[in-house]
């Protein structure tokens, strides 16, 4: 008889969570009827699974932003500013992302916010460390919307982005609606990293749900296979990065607008370590200011300690590598100051 109180009580409970929560009417009269039908099976040997089964699965959409969005910002000048910031040179590109932004805000200000997403999506391509990851984190706060990565390289099969069914056991959402639940909004930019890098076996599906992410004319009713219940996808801004198109599928590029990341010269990573990157590592390092003085002279080692570059992942890494060390000579009391020059640098360089 406790038993049985106790499984009433649990059913009343998610029933006023159900009640409480902000989802699609059709969807909750969904569950309110499986609910109902779980009271018949309180003395039966399936009920403590199913109960766990629909708790999992009511914890997950209540827990999405069917309603939820961040307010846009489309002040040009404040992209512009946030662009900068973070990136140098790439003017071309920024260009083409202020050219974007300018056609959303005139849609918003004529009143088609819904018809905002409808331009392609822009798709970054470059090599390895050119810095088409940062571009999209950029793009998000520009915008001043929730940012979220998901990686397809090494995908294998479409119910890695679109969920699997719930009769299987241990079933779970897609990393579609992960990244929703994780935005906390429902117009995220979801950045599809490396699209081009997908398993061959399981390429062609994969791309035919692509298709469907991308598509205005599909994803305002995008269906995860976990959650069994259309979720509107149009406000999301898409934003996707590889390495080259050749692993992409026609379809896809018909819905991508494809931009060329450039390699970065000599002289221009010598700006972006001095400028951008050593200012930021020496304040995460926790270095006091003033405590690392590197000499023009010494930055071509830096930029080029083992040969040619594309990005600037190589320099990235070298110069956490220099700052880890001096870091540990301060900690050891050798120093408190240091001066980087052409006689001492490969005492600091990482080997």
């Amino acid at each position: 008889m406790a038993q049985y109180e106790s499984s009433e009580e649990q059913l009343k409970l998610l029933k006023q969570k159900l009640e409480n929560a902000q989802i699609p009417e059709g969807l909750k009269e969904r569950i309110l009827v499986r609910l109902e039908q779980l009271k018949n099976l309180v003395a039966s040997s399936s009920f403590l699974p199913e109960l766990d089964r629909i708790s999992k699965y009511l914890e997950w959409i209540t827990a999405l932003p069917w309603y939820e969005r961040t307010q846009d910002n489309l002040d040009l000048e404040h992209a512009k500013s946030i662009l900068d910031k973070n990136h140098f040179g790439l003017g071309e590109i920024k260009d083409r992302i202020l050219e974007y932004i300018s056609v959303m805000k005139l849609k918003q200000e004529k009143g088609e916010a819904k018809e905002m997403m409808r331009a392609p999506a822009l798709c970054f391509v470059g090599l390895v460390g050119t810095g088409k990851t940062t571009i999209a984190i950029s793009i998000a706060e520009a915008l001043n919307r929730k940012f979220v990565r998901i990686p397809f390289g090494g995908m294998e099969s479409p119910f890695d982005l679109r969920g699997q069914s719930r009769v299987q056991a241990e079933a779970e959402p897609g990393k579609i609606i992960k990244a929703l639940r994780a935005a906390k909004a429902k117009n995220p930019v979801v950045l599809l990293d490396e699209v081009d890098r997908v398993t061959e076996a399981g390429r062609a599906s994969i791309m035919g749900v692509l298709v469907e992410l991308l598509d205005p004319e599909q994803n305002h009713a995008f269906t995860d296979h976990y959650v069994d219940f259309p979720f509107d996808l149009s406000e999301v801004l898409f934003v996707a990065t590889a390495n080259n198109t050749h692993h992409i599928a026609t379809a896809v590029l018909d819905r991508l607008e494809p931009i060329s990341m450039p390699s970065y010269s000599d002289r221009e990573k010598i700006t972006i370590g001095r400028d951008y990157m050593l200012p930021k590592i020496l304040n995460e390092s926790g270095i006091p200011e003033g405590g690392i003085s590197i000499s023009e002279d010494v930055w071509p080692q830096i930029v080029r300690p083992l040969g040619f570059d594309a990005g600037t992942r190589t320099l990235e890494r070298t110069i956490k590598g220099i700052v880890r060390k001096i870091a540990r000579l301060m900690v050891e009391g050798k120093n408190q100051k240091f001066d980087l020059s052409p006689e001492n640098i490969k005492e600091y360089l990482p080997r």
